[in-house]
């Protein structure tokens, strides 16, 4: 296609990645635009806490250090830069841009984009964001902003928003939104798109991954590539991998668009870039995702070191007395995990140790703390042999829940800010529908019978997961047709809980996508109310891919 693609890069995937990415991403190569992820469901919760203590604060101090070393360099390169490092403060942190550029001397017009905090409605929240679209980023940047900063947005929003803006694109432009959703949704986790967090990791050199940029088209095809002479690798299982995080089904509904993932094409485009193509976009459904984050109460934890013979006798032992202890006063909620840790004749004091944990949670923090470090402590000379814990417990900290609740488009008032202080609204999408969910695709032919081999999954299969509030996605792929003809009919949602027995009791829905080669499995409840609830031993299921792997199941020894 003719025509200068739009170079948009990505300079951070969570509020606190590498400090030195905006420089490396404005010196690396050519960029018409740099974006910046700075937040997450747990990033709005530790926001939250922040501007109780000081109402001035609520976003990423970080985004500002930055600037310092890179403003400058940005207007000089002509690079405008899009974040959404406001988190609950987008104005306070545009105040404060504009602050630093008149203390470095340069003329930088900064404009931010508000509407999501709906507070006012959830009294008892830390937080309450309505992930907006990029419709707000467009209105900033056609009005002249070098630096848009927003609250929360959708991650892909930051690309859309330029992409809108640039190409002159509008609502109803639904395919070519779904392609710059795509992009984006690949870019938004930084290093995790060129190598980062990979499952063939091995097959590049990963130490120090480049950050990814998309070459936009008007169309809404992209590459996805990175600066030449970077770390990390793009490859199409790079992009695939990124693709999978944090998805669900075929249809990947936004604010802006439903972008129908069953319709990516992927295609090397030669070393580190990978073609984005063919993706089709529906109407937006009617309603937007709100982020309710609230303080849940207080938790506390206890890990008994349990070592040699008779781990189990030892285990029974302190479990049986610390809930007679417990028993005095009651916490709402304890809960025990033995991890077995522990080998047979081992080499050293800690392979002989097995871990058994406590953690009890309370509305009251005084509860947690007398539970824990009355009982546990009075354990030290009267308990099992060996007795001893990790480390001592606490009087409980706060733990935090989210919610996510849906409201209509036009229950926020969506606005961008200009330098000016013109404030432009931007109208809610009028054009919406309800995702439609798709017929299952048809599954390839499986393959002949033939010869086995008892192996883990992961020889032939990468695997990605994380966190949607309470419920953990795996996106798992392969990377020949022979391999997809054989995981398409293996992989079932059964098969899937027989190898990850706590999805056992749990609703496991599968999710084909046969363009990818991939399955994508949506396990609800197993993360209980978030990551910042700290319910399970890995909150946001970020290796329950990798544990996916590991586990052993029967494979063609044609695809080993």
């Amino acid at each position: 296609m003719t025509g200068r693609p739009l170079r948009i890069g990505n300079a951070s995937g969570f509020y606190g990645d590498r400090f030195d990415a905006m420089r490396e991403m404005l010196t690396g190569g050519e960029l018409d635009v740099l974006t910046g992820d700075y937040l997450a469901e747990l990033t709005m919760l530790i926001l939250g806490r922040d501007r109780l203590k000081d109402p001035g604060a609520g976003y990423a101090r970080t985004f500002l250090r930055q600037l310092e070393e890179c403003l400058g360099l940005a207007h000089e390169r002509g690079v405008r830069i899009v974040a959404n490092a406001g988190g609950l403060n987008p104005a306070g942190l545009a105040d404060a841009v504009r602050k630093l550029a008149d203390r470095l001397g340069v003329p930088v017009r900064v404009a931010h984009v508000e509407g999501d905090d709906l507070r006012t409605r959830y009294p008892d929240s830390l937080a309450a964001h309505a992930y907006l679209g990029g419709f707000g980023i467009a209105a900033c940047l056609r009005e002249g902003a070098d630096l848009v900063v927003t609250g929360r947005v959708t991650d892909a929003a930051l690309v859309t928003g330029p992409a809108a803006a640039h190409f002159g694109w509008g609502p109803g432009d639904h395919d070519r939104l779904a392609g710059a959703v795509v992009a984006g949704h690949v870019l938004e986790c930084g290093a995790q798109a060129t190598g980062g967090n990979y499952a063939f990791f091995a097959e590049g050199d990963v130490r120090r991954p480049g950050f990814p940029l998309a070459e936009l088209r008007e169309d809404g095809s992209c590459v996805i590539t990175k600066h030449p002479g970077t770390g990390g690798f793009v490859d199409v299982g790079t992009v695939t991998a990124q693709l999978l995080y944090e998805t669900a089904g075929a249809r990947y509904a936004g604010p802006d668009v439903t972008a129908r993932l069953d319709t990516v094409r992927l295609t090397q485009d030669g070393p580190d870039r990978v073609r984005v193509e063919g993706v089709r976009g529906q109407a937006p459904p009617a309603t937007l995702k709100v982020g309710v984050n609230r303080l849940g109460g207080f938790r506390g934890e206890v890990a008994f070191v349990l070592t040699g013979l008779d781990i189990e006798a030892k285990a029974a032992l302190v479990r049986e007395q610390m809930t007679e202890a417990l028993a005095r006063t009651p916490p709402a909620e304890t809960r025990w995990d033995l991890v077995r840790t522990d080998r047979p004749d081992a080499p050293t004091e800690e392979t002989a140790s097995a871990l058994l944990r406590l953690v009890v949670r309370d509305p009251d923090q005084e509860t947690v703390g007398r539970a824990l470090s009355g009982a546990a402590v009075e354990l030290a000379l009267a308990s099992y042999p060996g007795f001893h814990v990790l480390a001592p417990p606490g009087k409980g900290s706060p733990y935090g829940v989210f919610d996510d609740v849906y409201v209509p488009h036009g229950a926020v008032d969506h606005m961008a800010v200009l330098q000016d202080g013109r404030r432009v609204p931007v109208p809610p999408a009028h054009d919406t529908a309800v995702p439609d969910d798709p017929p299952e695709p048809p599954l390839p032919r499986p393959l002949p019978p033939g010869p086995t081999r008892h192996a883990p999954l992961g020889l032939v299969a990468g695997a990605r997961s994380g966190d949607k509030g309470g419920n953990a996605n795996v996106g798992v792929w392969v990377r020949t047709d022979d391999a997809w003809r054989w995981l398409a009919h293996e992989l079932t949602a059964d098969r899937f809980r027989e190898l990850i027995p706590e999805s056992g009791p749990l609703k496991v829905t599968r999710h084909p996508l046969p363009n990818l080669r991939a399955l994508n499995f949506v396990v609800e409840g197993i993360l209980g109310e978030g990551v910042a609830a700290q319910h399970r031993f890995d909150p946001q299921a970020k290796a329950l891919g990798e544990w996916l792997r590991s586990r052993h199941l029967d494979i063609p020894e044609i695809l080993l």
